[in-house]
């Protein structure tokens, strides 16, 4: 399937035998221009779900009030950020960020406003639910504009494995910036603060046109718009990506519960830690390989290790297993999504990449607003750890899915063409 897309970007000078190093990525041109910014507009989006709890509670009482809450963003998020990825890809970026950031922005502040003047709960909800629906899609856009940049550079998983480290960077800083203000400053420190940078850096970053991905409109080409959902193999890639989800919220709700269960809830943070450092440490290193295996069979080959990690999660019963184990589970995590995100480049179009990516990231925030909830209920009815069992059924469950379906990830040519240029197309052949 076909689209046209245009491009004012030179090639880049990166051959098929280049090293694809970090520093040969970063010396792109144009790439420190939506690097940047799109880092602080895409810090919000780690602090929104934690400002959310640490307010809500802070004004009824109740953890219960707080996590349904922080769900309705979170799901809310998940389902809009499709349609927002889709308009990007056919308007172009600027015209989705500019009005996206400032209904965020309000939405947020009316959510704060309303937590703060003890509204019922269902007021909560209603606030959250256009909080969520208008989450700046950031990351998404950054990965689609490494595209247009890169084209078809050997360097194209290098920019997928420093997204994917840079999610992890921002997932660290993001909820400690959070808290720290919500503990020391004031309560609705933190979700203020996410709708200022959502608004400032959201801004900043739609700004930067040279580097976005063009539309054509005009006469002189047609211009197919499909969704991205229509190609298999993006349907396989949410099936796994919902798995991920499950890792992260099964995670964080265990991790606490166990904690607690010892006696020891400062725990939390150098367990959660260390599972991030895990998947840090296994981006970073996935990026710097030149690899040479079908990324398809990465795929596999990593999920299944995800899968056997994730189900040893509930067997362990003390702080070293457990943080050795957690250590893993991050290291299996990053690989899967960075060649998940690599796939994106060989299955869907240009014209639909950053509807694609929204896809992949609304499944991980679906799947772990889901695990969230499940692993919840299993500490509360079950026993201490019985919350481990949700990213074993979640990553079992999707590799089965992703064995079953792994024909789909096999890019297919279509023997159409794409426009690249402004006013002067030359034609390539798309996968």
């Amino acid at each position: 399937m076909g689209s046209t897309v245009t491009s004012t970007e030179p090639a880049p000078t990166a051959t098929a035998s280049s090293r694809p190093g970090y520093g040969q990525l970063l010396r792109t041109r144009g790439a420190w221009t939506f690097l940047l910014p799109g880092f602080a507009a895409r810090q919000p989006f780690a602090m929104l779900t934690i400002s959310i709890v640490l307010l809500v509670q802070h004004t009824t009482g109740s953890y219960g009030a707080a996590g349904a809450t922080a769900a309705v963003t979170g799901v809310s998020m998940a389902l809009f950020a499709p349609y927002s990825g889709r308009l990007a890809d056919r308007y172009g970026q600027r015209a989705v960020l500019v009005p996206g950031v400032l209904a965020h922005t309000l939405a947020g502040l009316t959510l704060t406003a309303l937590a703060l003047a003890h509204a019922p709960l269902w007021a909560l909800f209603a606030a959250a639910v256009p909080t969520g629906a208008s989450v700046p899609q950031v990351g998404p856009m950054v990965r689609a504009r490494w595209g247009v940049t890169l084209k078809d550079s050997p360097l194209m998983t290098t920019a997928t494995a420093f997204e994917s480290v840079t999610d992890e960077l921002t997932f660290v800083v993001g909820p400690l910036l959070a808290t720290a203000l919500c503990t020391t400053v004031a309560p609705a420190a933190g979700l203020v603060t996410e709708a200022a940078l959502t608004l400032v850096g959201g801004l900043l970053f739609a700004a930067q046109k040279r580097t976005q991905p063009s539309v054509t409109g005009d006469g002189h080409a047609r211009v197919e718009h499909t969704s991205a959902l229509r190609v298999p193999g993006v349907r396989v890639l949410i099936a796994t990506f919902l798995g991920i989800g499950s890792v992260f919220g099964g995670m964080q709700v265990s991790l606490a519960a166990f904690t607690e269960s010892i006696g020891e809830p400062g725990l939390n943070g150098v367990l959660y830690g260390t599972f991030a450092a895990g998947n840090m440490l296994s981006g970073v290193v996935c990026g710097a390989i030149a690899w040479k295996a079908a990324p398809q069979h990465r795929l596999l080959v990593g999920y299944t290790a995800l899968a056997l990690a994730a189900s040893a999660l509930w067997t362990a019963h003390s702080v070293p297993l457990l943080a050795a184990l957690g250590l893993l589970v991050g290291m299996c995590i990053a690989p899967t999504l960075i060649t998940g995100y690599t796939l994106v480049e060989s299955l869907v179009p240009a014209g639909a990449r950053t509807e694609a990516f929204t896809w992949l990231t609304g499944a991980v925030a679906l799947g772990q607003a889901a695990a969230v909830t499940v692993a919840g209920q299993l500490e509360d009815r079950l026993w201490g750890g019985a919350g481990f069992l949700v990213p074993m059924a979640g990553t079992v469950l999707a590799l089965l899915t992703l064995v079953a379906l792994r024909s789909r990830l096999a890019a297919r040519s279509h023997g159409r063409t794409v426009a690249r240029g402004v006013g002067h197309r030359a034609h390539v052949t798309v996968d």
